[in-house]
């Protein structure tokens, strides 16, 4: 028992290594991209007509007179106080920025990763146990679009499509005008929030304009799970022990569902986690489309400026969010498969 603990804590020791060291690289690596960046935030701060005096001040005031070692020092010891900087766009704190923008592509990512994986598992299953034939060959295709097509362009598609001609849905934006302010922030979450003031009009207005961007994003996700779980099942059914199952008089659902996909459940927590990690930092383009005021847009318009200190955060939080997604399979990965234990 004293051997089985002392491997556990050693296990987790250098799991917890792992990540710090994973962070500190993470930490350098954007600190490393803010300075070679060719922007100037002293100038970009004060402004192209400032004095000369005035931008010495802003230099100081940032801390870019101080060597770069005692620079990065800094940096990761505001950051570790919670300290992201001002933004030089809007003047506020990047925290308060960002946690005002990260639970809109928060809520989006999750209605897409729900989407993909609840149509693409199965699909996966279906196309593996019907290799070669009609269904599966329809089955890829299918995700083949999904792979290949820009997913901007499926979006202005769809809005003209399903917006401009139908009327269906709702067009850009988080909710309409009329509707802003309406329900308390409680979570962030516009769909939550509206539910827990028992506003109806504004949750069906919310759930109107989710449904287009996160099912073009769940496409792309689907596409991406459903080739992987066909992989996957393939693999599985070619094991004698289908053969097996199938001989002691299993029928065919019974020796797929029962037997075949409980063995890759344990990769396809892998996948759904880094097919939500991607959707999280990879909805730039579909936010734009949509207007939808997310974190993805929010880096890309403070890119575009080269404001640094949103841009640098933003890259911290992809990063985290990674590491994070990657620690989350990993401990479901033990529960669901013993033999890693």
């Amino acid at each position: 028992m004293t051997s089985r603990w002392m491997q556990m804590s050693w296990a987790a020791l250098r799991g917890t290594m792992t990540i710090l060291v994973t962070l500190l690289g993470l930490l350098l690596l954007t600190f490393i991209i803010g300075r070679v960046m060719p922007v100037d935030p002293a100038r970009l701060l004060v402004g192209e007509d400032a004095s000369q005096a005035a931008y010495e001040q802003a230099v100081v005031r940032l801390g870019l007179d101080r060597p770069v070692p005692e620079q990065f020092l800094r940096y990761v010891g505001d950051l570790l106080q919670g300290n992201f900087g001002i933004s030089l766009r809007t003047g506020q704190p990047v925290a308060t920025d960002i946690a005002r923008a990260l639970p809109a592509t928060i809520e989006l990512a999750t209605f897409a990763v729900l989407i993909g994986a609840g149509l693409g598992i199965p699909l996966g299953v279906i196309a593996a146990v019907n290799r070669n034939r009609a269904l599966d060959h329809i089955v890829r295709v299918v995700t083949l679009i999904g792979h290949s097509m820009p997913i901007f362009w499926i979006g202005m598609i769809g809005l003209i499509i399903f917006y401009a001609m139908l009327g269906w849905v709702s067009g850009g934006g988080r909710i309409s005008d009329y509707y802003i302010g309406l329900v308390p922030e409680v979570t962030g979450f516009l769909l939550i929030d509206s539910l827990l003031a028992g506003d109806w009009d504004v949750f069906w207005d919310a759930l109107n304009h989710i449904v287009l961007p996160a099912s073009i994003l769940g496409y792309a996700s689907m596409a991406y799970i459903t080739r992987m779980t066909r992989s996957f099942m393939l693999d599985q059914l070619s094991q004698e022990y289908v053969t097996t199952a199938r001989v002691k008089g299993l029928s065919v659902r019974q020796a797929v569902w029962r037997h075949a996909f409980m063995n890759i459940r344990v990769q396809l927590v892998t996948i759904v986690a880094l097919a939500y990690g991607g959707l999280l930092e990879g909805a730039v383009l579909i936010e734009t489309v949509f207007g939808w005021p997310g974190f993805g847009q929010y880096m890309t318009n403070n890119m575009l400026i080269g404001d640094m200190n949103a841009v640098m955060t933003c890259v911290l939080i992809v990063g985290v969010v990674f590491v994070g997604l990657n620690l989350l399979s990993d401990i479901l990965y033990r529960l669901f498969d013993p033999r890693t234990r």
